[in-house]
Parts: C-alpha cells; structure tokens; sequence
C-alpha cells in the first residue's frame, strides 16, 4: 500500500485534507498532511523541506498537491523519487516562473466572487467551510509567491492531474488547455468544486488510489 503526501494550497492547513485522509486510511493507505510553514522568511525550498521532513524514510509515496500546492508537489516528489505525483486543481508551474506571473502567463485573471462561500465552499457543507475559515493561515509567504519556481524541469514521476468541473476559481476550461501544454497528460475531471477534498473526499480518494499509473 502507498503513502499519500498530502500537500494544502494557499491559505490552508493540512487539516484540509482530513477527509481524504481517512478514506485513504480505510483503504488500507498511510495518509501525511502536514501544515506548511506560514514563516514570513519560508521560501517553496522550505515548503519542500518541511514535507521532506514529515514524510520521514517512508517509502512508496504518492504526492498530491492541491491548487498553490502544485508550486511545492513537485519539489517534494523528486526529492522523495516518488512512485506518483497527482495535482488536484494545481497551478502547474513552468521553470523559473514565479507564482505571481503565473496568472498572467497562463491568461487568467484570478476567481470568481469575493464572498468565499461562493467562489471556493459552494459545494462544501457549512460547518465544514466555516471551520476552513477559521483555521486559515498566512500561506504562502510573499517570498514564496515571488520566487521563481526552483526547478529546471518537470520530476520525473508519473504525474496525473484532477480537474475540478465545478471549480469557479480555476474555470475548467482553463486546465483543460493548459495541463496539456505544460505536462502534456489529458486531466481527468471529478465533479466538484475547488475544495474537493472537504466537498467529496470519497470520490477524491478514490481517484488518487487508483492503482493505474502512466509509464507502469
């Protein structure tokens, strides 16, 4: 059985991933989702490192990152030789790109509406979405969101990548041009909004225990 490595996205914690984490576990999986630093000074290198850190000398892991996570995902699985790597609604980052061009690289000019239950919790239940509310911290820092992403190329793990259909702050079409562009794989969709794993961790940790890896 595998390790998950779950990475959280901008302004999250690893609580975001406690869903998902225990079907995976019901599955017969390990599940990791630490906090990443919200260290003003931390960089995507001490974003890496901390998760690194976490994951330990456990083996057969497979790294999922959700949306500013796919900025850190990567880091991790080449330095953990990662069996899979699986973005979930992940701003795929090119070479030397710094997080805040990738909107404008990418030609999207941000999400939706102000009101959070509307853009990101539309399809999450209330007291779940209050409580992701409240737990929400100061990440990434402005280092992080202006260093150029460290990497020369993409790891060489095989990658998947889940679209979010009813994601109203990364429009589907908007990952359906470009994850073939920048990872030239096809997405596959889930049905769901941008947090899925709080919306439908059921049928999000079925898709990433899928045993079916390209390349094996």
């Amino acid at each position: 059985m595998a390790t998950f490595v779950l990475i959280h996205g901008a302004g999250d914690s690893g609580w975001a991933w406690h869903l998902v984490a225990a079907e995976l576990r019901a599955r017969g999986h390990e599940a990791i989702a630490p906090d990443l630093p919200d260290d003003p000074a931390a960089d995507l290198n001490a974003y890496a490192g901390a998760v690194v850190a976490a994951v330990g000398d456990r083996r057969d892991t497979i790294v999922v990152g959700h949306s500013f996570g796919a900025f850190t995902a990567p880091l991790v699985a080449g330095r953990l030789a990662a069996d899979g790597l699986v973005l979930v609604a992940g701003m795929v980052p090119a070479p030397g790109e710094r997080p805040s061009d990738w909107w404008g690289n990418v030609g999207h000019v941000g999400g939706g509406d102000e009101d959070p239950f509307v853009t990101y919790y539309h399809d999450v239940p209330r007291p779940l979405a209050e409580e992701a509310l409240r737990r929400q911290r100061a990440h990434p820092s402005a280092v992080a969101y202006e260093q150029p992403w460290p990497l020369e190329r993409w790891p060489a793990v095989p990658t998947r990548f889940v679209l979010l259909r009813q994601d109203r702050c990364f429009p589907a079409g908007l990952f359906r041009r470009l994850v073939p562009q920048r990872l030239g794989i096809t997405p596959e969709e889930l049905d769901a909004g941008h947090c899925a794993a709080l919306a439908r961790p059921r049928e999000l940790a079925g898709r990433l225990s899928d045993a079916t890896w390209p390349g094996k």
